[in-house]
């Protein structure tokens, strides 16, 4: 094993469109990378060859491979569909390699199509999670200067509510046997086979938006070789995957971690997934005993109502349990472990770094730890000087490996990020004398609540714009259900208005107005807001 920076210089030419490469940070900002033998690739790669057309070029396209309540995929049957789509956005809709296309779709087999259709025809994907509005939707747009969206039409209300002057073409599908809608129209008298676009294993593949304390989301990206990489490496040391596995869950696929254990590893080892556009819990349940689900992935939250549930239904077919998205408290792993017998597998990742970085297996298994650092990796707990801490002291936790940070067009934030070859993650940590890492706290403002992650800047902006509030601060409460709620402290430019009906108010008009799930479940009215002498509002006072 060896360390290196094994990035493209950014000014090669990878597309046509080359504004995602151009945006790169500069090789010496990037971290260092872990360059060992189960991770090379030749120079020339797409990854949708090995995830996807690897099966059906082997003999196994009849295999089932994407599944939901209604109807079942083969592998040949998304590779025709994808190969379709693919065709649609060159010949249709005027695709150029390089070009960024925001996929907007709850987790269904046509988005899975979408996204691989995407990368055959040279695109960069884009995904986004079906809760976000036209206003979030336009930020990422302008952004990533997003050229081309794949819509599915149930969503369709709020893009049509998008305006830039970047978007080019929106084509909406509807994911029925209906094939009444732009997309399947285009797609159903096209070529069953398309030529794959030549890619290079460094060549960005995805850009994932994740959420700041401050300004605009950042742009994350990673390359074709940076998916196949998380395929050998969390899955094979935490999951050991079989093609008769099936797997589902409730993350959606516009999240790193939901693109991970839904699509891309089961894919990888030619197993099968199911998917649920709204996975509640009982929905889940159900999928698990009806299909035999046997690796779920989902955050502590949902174990702790799952556990409430379990005993009424048959879940014998369940073998692998994931957590992530938020730290997994020990009285989650000890209840479901109690109910079912099953010990829940914890694990930390980041859009930054594509997936899971540190977790462990049912061999080396700490209750209340979470884990190791896997295959591919390796990480430490530093001070605020960079130096190593003892064992058992707390401090910002740094990891390095397969995969790394590479912001788009935010060098400031890329110089946060990334710290002497090493990715700072934000959260506090310390690691025992056994080399274990468990989770202390969140080094910043982002609350993370049932998974997800949520800046207090972000709510606070939506919540200016509203036109009886004059000041606001968000905080995240510690909450037993949820992990942390959002917590919004207001000062109303008309103090008399403070009500219980007010508050009621302001959060059905912010679910109105943004995501619904960063809506504040707590609201507090203050006269004024504590400050310090230069106006800095004191949030350590409000938490």
């Amino acid at each position: 094993m060896r360390l290196s920076v094994f990035a493209s210089e950014n000014t090669m030419k990878h597309y046509e469109d080359n504004f995602a490469h151009e945006s790169l940070p500069p090789l010496d900002l990037q971290p260092e990378y872990i360059d060992a033998a189960q991770f090379q690739h030749p120079e020339m790669l797409n990854c949708v060859a090995r995830l996807l057309d690897f099966h059906v070029k082997n003999g196994n396209g009849e295999a089932i491979c994407l599944r939901t309540f209604e109807k079942n995929w083969t592998y040949d049957d998304l590779y025709k569909k994808a190969n379709q789509i693919a065709h649609v956005l060159v010949e249709d809709l005027g695709l150029k390699s390089g070009n960024r296309v925001l996929i907007r779709s709850a987790n269904n087999p046509m988005m899975v199509a979408s996204w691989y259709a995407v990368l055959k025809a040279g695109g960069i994907v884009v995904a986004t999670m079906p809760l976000l509005r036209s206003k979030e939707l336009t930020t990422i747009i302008d952004c990533a200067e997003i050229s081309h969206a794949l819509c599915d039409v149930h969503l369709r209300e709020e893009m049509d509510l998008v305006k830039s002057s970047f978007l080019l073409k929106t084509c909406f599908y509807d994911g029925t046997e209906k094939a009444n809608s732009d997309l399947e129209d285009l797609a159903a008298g096209k070529p069953e086979i398309f030529t794959n676009f030549h890619s290079k294993a460094d060549s960005i593949a995805l850009i994932g938006f994740t959420s700041g304390t401050t300004g605009l989301p950042k742009m994350t990206a990673h390359y074709h070789k940076d998916i196949l990489n998380i395929c050998n490496a969390f899955p094979a040391y935490s999951l050991q995957p079989k093609p008769e596995d099936i797997f589902a869950g409730s993350p959606p696929l516009g999240f790193t971690f939901g693109l991970g254990g839904l699509v891309l590893f089961p894919m990888y080892f030619g197993a099968s997934t199911f998917l649920m556009e709204k996975p509640s819990p009982d929905l889940l349940l159900k999928a698990i005993q009806e299909h035999k689900i046997s690796i779920c992935f989902t955050a502590p939250t949902a174990y702790r109502i799952l556990t409430t549930k379990v005993a009424d239904f048959d879940i014998s077919s369940l073998r692998k349990c994931v957590s992530a998205g938020e730290t997994l408290p020990l009285k989650v792993w000890e209840d479901w472990n109690n109910a079912t017998g099953l010990k829940i597998i914890d694990g930390i990742g980041a859009t930054e770094m594509l997936h899971i970085f540190i977790s462990s297996n049912e061999n080396n298994m700490k209750p209340g730890a979470t884990g190791l650092a896997i295959t591919g990796y390796e990480a430490k707990i530093i001070d605020k000087n960079g130096n190593k801490v003892n064992t058992n002291e707390s401090g910002r936790l740094a990891v390095r490996g397969i995969t790394g940070c590479k912001y788009l067009n935010r060098i400031e934030k890329q110089l946060e990020y990334v710290e002497n070859g090493w990715n700072l993650t934000g959260d506090i940590f310390r690691q025992d004398e056994d080399g274990y890492f468990w989770f202390v706290a969140r080094g910043d403002d982002m609350i993370i609540s049932s998974g997800y992650n949520i800046a207090a800047i972000e709510v606070e902006s939506v919540l200016l714009t509203h036109e009886d509030i004059l000041e606001c601060a968000v905080v995240g409460l510690a909450d037993e259900e949820r992990g942390m709620l959002v917590c919004a402290h207001i000062v109303l430019r008309e103090k008399h208005k403070a009500s219980e009906e007010m508050k009621k108010h302001i959060q059905q008009w912010f679910k109105e107005v943004a995501a619904p799930y960063k809506y504040p479940r707590v609201i507090n009215f203050l006269d004024m807001l504590p400050k310090t002498e230069t106006g800095k509002i004191q949030r350590f006072k409000l938490k």
